[in-house]
């Protein structure tokens, strides 16, 4: 079986799941890898067949996208050619994680694709909902990377179709360990801004991750360092806890790591609420933006110690394996299929 696996590479959580994901493709059949959009720091350690702009968000620095940027950034044209060019005809299975260019392409192809990403749950039974409604945030997440068949990642198994999170075998073997730091992640807002607010929560020692940064310096008890994905992890292993956005993997990674999490969606992005609304139900302090006029929640926050014990078995090889046997049956294929 060959099989085009196609990956969002907007933000860094859809490489990081990739990294366990295609070495289990690899024990099933012959795999080729796509990936489209341009706002990662994660590398693969796999060759990429296709490397298409795609369809990119861009931060803000005030806490949500910055949609002058997004709209500049992205040319239609270019999207359809890229569509209209991307070979799905050549593989017995497509399988996506929110990648718009080989989604659309089967769709016009009339090919079925499954869809294997934290999207994919969003909008499932059980799955806990935002207080509010966004019609365009709605129309993304449903209609962005449509697939034919759709099987999602939460941070709960809350239905038959969802599972929880892949976390990165690295992330596994890491020793944790509680230092004098908290770790911050906040990409959608500028340096000056998470300065501005952090430095206000004396004797802590803020260590920020910053997409802004070339070098490291500091600023009265803030430490800003350029984004770097193993010293990341390492100041994630050894911290007292993180403040990060309402992502999907940055908050499971800090969930199995058991450490302190608090979460800032960003501004008109509807998936970050419906994950805030989740890891709120789960005990996960919620802020609605980084302000002074929350400093006394970060306070608290910092004078807790209540923590989310979730178990994230290592189930990524029977994942794969359960939606190709799936495929397989409900396709009739009969095809060179690795033993399952």
């Amino acid at each position: 079986m060959k099989i085009l696996y196609a990956i969002q590479g907007t933000g860094n959580g859809h490489l990081s799941r990739a990294k366990e994901v295609i070495p289990a493709l690899l024990n099933r059949a012959q795999v080729d890898v796509l990936i489209s959009g341009t706002q990662a720091e994660i590398v693969l350690d796999y060759q990429v067949k296709y490397k298409y702009k795609g369809l990119s968000f861009y931060f803000g620095k005030r806490g949500g996208i910055n949609f002058f940027n997004t709209i500049k950034n992205n040319n239609i044209l270019r999207v359809l050619k890229e569509i209209i060019n991307c070979p799905v005809k050549n593989y017995d299975l497509v399988i996506n994680d929110f990648e718009p260019i080989s989604a659309w392409a089967c769709k016009l192809r009339s090919v079925k694709s499954i869809s294997l990403s934290h999207q994919s749950a969003l909008f499932t039974k059980n799955v806990p909902k935002p207080s509010h409604y966004d019609l365009l945030g709605s129309l993304i997440i449903k209609n962005y990377a449509k697939c034919t068949y759709n099987y999602g990642f939460h941070f709960k198994k809350y239905n038959d179709k969802v599972y929880t999170p892949i976390i990165r075998n690295n992330i596994r073997l890491l020793k944790r360990t509680n230092k004098d730091h908290f770790t911050v992640y906040l990409p959608a807002y500028s340096d000056q801004k998470i300065i501005e607010v952090l430095s206000q929560v004396k004797g802590i020692k803020w260590k920020v991750f910053s997409k802004e940064a070339t070098k490291y310096y500091q600023k009265k008890n803030v430490y800003i360092k350029p984004i770097n994905s193993k010293k990341f992890e390492k100041s994630l292993a050894s911290c007292q806890g993180i403040i990060c956005g309402a992502g999907f993997e940055t908050p499971s990674e800090a969930i199995f790591l058991k450490k302190r999490l608090m979460v800032i969606p960003m501004k008109n992005q509807y998936e970050q609420h419906f994950n805030a609304e989740a890891l709120k139900e789960l005990g996960v302090p919620i802020l609605k933006s980084l302000k002074k006029k929350h400093i006394s929640k970060i306070k608290d926050w910092i004078a807790s110690d209540t923590k989310v014990e979730l178990n994230f078995p290592n189930e990524t090889q029977q994942i794969v394996d359960h939606i190709l046997y799936e495929y397989i049956i409900k396709e009739n294929k009969i095809t060179e299929v690795k033993t399952i």
